[in-house]
């Protein structure tokens, strides 16, 4: 059914500047189902990705919705490698990093990651840190963990040193069943702090990072997309034309993802140009556009779901094992968006009149 050759996603560049994402493409698809070697491909990609508000927002996402294309746990790879750079580098963080990197800032009930600051000014982290994913095969992580009554700050985390212990998670998900997240337990583990108190969520980085992982559901999405128009095509090919439900739904989804890429395109230009550093009290902020953004690309992804899987049917999901991996993968990434409570959050912005209506 999939085009076995990896096409770049485009979002704001010419189809001659995407050329170069191929040969990274055609790695990732020779890597999938192999996590250390998508590791590895991160630790390559990420010496010279762009990052977040440096001029190329927009090659950024590219390039993450293009691996996401290629393969959803590919992308669910690389994102937060990706994240842990651009937020070291937002610190202004020492030193250049090595290794694989993963970003958790999850919290859950019952858990508690502690950071108290020892006699030698020093910090170290002590109890439990839910949904961390891949917390055995990295090497670091951007971790946050709670260091007042009512504060959290971000720190810099060695996964292999003494007294971080993580545990083999019961992950039984048909989806992303190679990225598992589970809890990691840390006992006095050294943890040098990024940033300053309550830094990491106020930044405006912070934001540009979760529309990042927009970009990647997007990716998804287009790739599920493409699926359906190999299989039209390929109906058609044999002498089935499509009817006109068939077609109505590719015009819809073909409407839906242009759509969505076009709000990438203009936030990412807004990102570059300054327009959404949240320096301005009366301006917009950046997490109410991160919001829209990620809502408005769930719902894209959530309708190009049930369009396709409604005019396929059962078949592919029960014998084409490419098609079902990336519909599982992809309905359990897009979870990570909160549906009506992250519109809640949205709403009540809007009330307060961060809106531009």
């Amino acid at each position: 059914m999939s085009d076995p050759v990896a096409q770049p996603i485009r979002i704001s560049s010419e189809p001659a500047q995407l050329q170069a994402l191929e040969p990274v493409l055609e790695k990732v698809r020779r890597a999938v189902g192999d996590v250390p070697a998508l590791l590895a491909i991160a630790e390559d990609i990420g010496r010279t990705a762009p990052k977040p508000g440096e001029g190329n927002t927009a090659k950024l996402w590219e390039l993450l919705a293009s691996v996401t294309s290629v393969d959803i746990a590919a992308g669910r790879v690389l994102e937060p490698h990706l994240d842990a750079l651009a937020i070291l580098a937002q610190a202004d963080a020492e030193g250049e990093p090595q290794g694989a990197w993963g970003v958790f800032a999850a919290e859950g009930p019952g858990m508690k990651l502690e950071a108290k600051s020892n006699a030698d000014g020093n910090y170290v982290l002590n109890g439990s840190k839910p949904w961390c994913s891949l917390a055995g095969q990295l090497d670091y992580a951007v971790i946050t963990a709670h260091s007042g009554d009512s504060t959290r700050r971000a720190f810099a985390v060695d996964l292999k040193a003494p007294g971080v212990t993580c545990e083999t998670p019961q992950w039984t998900s048909r989806g992303l069943q190679e990225i598992p997240s589970g809890t990691v337990h840390f006992d006095q583990v050294a943890a040098p702090p990024v940033g300053q108190e309550d830094w990491y969520f106020k930044r405006p980085g912070f934001a540009w990072g979760g529309m990042g992982v927009a970009a990647c559901w997007l990716g998804g999405a287009v790739a599920v997309a493409r699926d359906f128009a190999a299989a039209l095509a390929k109906a058609a090919g044999n002498g089935r034309e499509p009817d006109q439900i068939a077609l109505a739904s590719l015009g819809e989804i073909d409407r839906i993802i242009t759509s969505a890429t076009g709000y990438l395109a203009v936030a990412a230009e807004r990102i570059d140009s300054g327009g959404l550093e949240g320096s301005d009290p009366d301006g917009p902020s950046a997490w109410s556009e991160a919001l829209r953004v990620r809502g408005t690309v769930a719902a894209a992804v959530e309708r190009v779901q049930m369009l396709v899987s409604q005019n396929l049917g059962p078949g592919p999901l029960a014998f084409n094992e490419a098609y079902g991996k990336r519909m599982a993968d992809l309905s359990l990434y897009i979870r990570q968006h909160h549906a009506m409570r992250d519109d809640a959050q949205l709403g009540a912005l809007a009330l307060k009149g961060d809106r531009g209506w």
